[in-house]
């Protein structure tokens, strides 16, 4: 069985000589046994003891509380719940730093081709990432809640073909109609546009924006501060107020 001095087992565990002997001290790390000459040994369990209270001055445990689960009569159910804790903490940790990283991936891919620099885009790149999550569950319900209407277009399409009766689809018109006006109206109460001239935050009329050319990220509009008729991109806009 291996043998360690003072001097080995510290550098085995990433820890100071006089460490080790405080731990001595303290009466939480005792050697095995002494050499001949005096020396301190310690065994493979001494080894494992001490990468143990190590991990539990690593969360901040004091010695007097080391001491006390150590004492304890199953001391490894107290430390496996504590690695548990440690573990979620981390990972808590881990998934917070994972979504900062996002962000700084997006900003960065946000600010590729601006042949500007400045503040304001920065900006308008925050404020567009902020919202990210709320606008794509919002066109997510839209597009669920479009199936149903979908599927009636062409059940009434085909019962018409078929059976030659049409008031399935009138009823699909009539239905279309008010689903669309009621989505567009929720949709365009809850989104505003950035101008990338000035910068302000707008709402357009519900008219102008139905009716604008536009893509998946932005739309042409006018903007109400500078006058500017172009591209604006798209944002989350809160309750719709």
């Amino acid at each position: 069985m291996s043998k360690y001095t003072t001097g080995e087992i510290a550098k085995l565990c990433g820890v100071t000589v006089r460490t080790v002997q405080y731990y001595d001290t303290r009466g939480i790390l005792i050697p095995s046994e002494l050499s001949e000459g005096g020396r301190r040994l310690y065994s493979e369990e001494d080894l494992k003891r001490l990468k143990v209270i190590c991990f539990l001055r690593e969360m901040d445990l004091p010695i007097d509380a080391i001491s006390q689960i150590l004492r304890e009569e199953h001391p490894e159910k107290v430390i496996s719940l504590l690695i548990e804790q440690q573990e979620t903490v981390l990972s808590e940790e881990i998934a917070g730093k994972q979504e900062k990283l996002e962000k700084l991936r997006e900003l960065k891919n946000g600010l590729k081709g601006r042949e500007e620099f400045s503040f304001e885009s920065i900006g308008d790149i925050a404020v567009f990432m902020e919202g990210k999550k709320n606008l794509k569950w919002m066109r997510w319900m839209m597009i669920l809640t479009g199936i149903p209407v979908t599927a009636l277009q062409w059940f009434s399409v085909i019962f018409w073909i078929l059976k030659g009766i049409w008031w399935p689809f009138a009823v699909w018109v009539l239905a279309a109609a008010i689903w669309g006006t009621l989505v567009s109206r929720y949709y365009f109460g809850h989104v505003k546009y950035i101008c990338p001239e000035c910068h302000e935050v707008f709402r357009p009329a519900l008219k102008e924006a139905f009716w604008a050319n536009h893509t998946p990220t932005a739309r042409k509009l006018t903007c109400p501060s500078c006058g500017r008729k172009g591209f604006c991109v798209e944002i989350w806009g809160g309750d719709g107020k």
